[in-house]
């Protein structure tokens, strides 16, 4: 998989073809955005293309980060296989100065425009050039996060938490979560830390949940690492040790 060159874009397959697209896009953007900012992710499913998604970094270096460090990932229980994408994503090209129009989408394009129904905005968001087939099949994409790691280090204690911090314990408590989040979200986001237990969610509640790990250092290490951590563009995870 390596003799590709390194790219922007890595690709990924073997996904679970039974998650709904938009919530694999939300779980792909949740465990990939730690290593760095996501310009675009594309996952369709058509027949062609289900079980497959490509993801496009703004660095190289954060795609290859994301790769040696998911491969073979266990996924919604199947494990990613992660590679390099053979070509440059649309809105890398562009950003070189490399990009192309090809020749069938150019046509209808032009196609388009004499008919007088080309869609407001369809330019804002180009598809991967790795898989032009979804632009093809209108793909939708996760919206780009700019300066997602370059904000200012959280505020810790009683206002930067929502609640007062607590003594350190191997429960988290997780706060200012988006409606969309599940059980299966937070764990894969989680898992990837030592000593990690279960994701315990609150009956009636979409924005709080519990974490519970092995011992108070194990929770500490995910706490500091994924204390602000975006799983959506409005909402930044807030973390605390739970109180017992």
């Amino acid at each position: 998989m390596l003799d590709i060159r390194p790219n922007h874009t890595i690709y990924v397959n073997n996904l679970n073809e039974k998650v709904k697209k938009e919530e694999l896009k939300r779980s792909l953007y949740a465990i990939f955005s730690q290593f760095g900012q996501i310009l675009d992710i594309v996952a369709l499913k058509t027949l062609k293309m289900r079980g497959q998604a490509f993801v496009i970094f703004k660095e190289i270096q954060s795609a290859t980060n994301a790769m040696r460090a998911m491969q073979g990932f266990p996924f919604y229980d199947k494990p990613m296989k992660i590679a390099y994408s053979k070509t440059d994503s649309d809105l890398i090209a562009k950003q070189k100065g490399t990009y192309k129009e090809r020749g069938s989408k150019r046509k209808e394009e032009e196609k388009k425009k004499k008919k007088g129904k080309e869609p407001k905005g369809t330019s804002a968001a180009p598809a991967t050039g790795a898989a032009s087939v979804a632009a093809k099949a209108g793909a939708t994409v996760v919206p780009p996060r700019p300066n997602l790691f370059n904000q200012p280090p959280p505020v810790h204690g009683g206002s930067g938490i929502g609640v007062p911090e607590q003594p350190p314990n191997q429960i988290l408590f997780l706060t200012n979560l988006p409606d969309e989040t599940s059980e299966m979200m937070l764990s894969m986001l989680f898992t990837q830390f030592p000593g990690f237990k279960e994701v315990r969610l609150v009956p009636g509640r979409h924005d709080i949940a519990f974490v519970e790990f092995e011992n108070e250092m194990q929770s500490a290490a995910a706490k500091d690492a994924l204390q602000g951590f975006k799983i959506t563009p409005t909402h930044s995870m807030k973390i605390a040790f739970a109180k017992k």
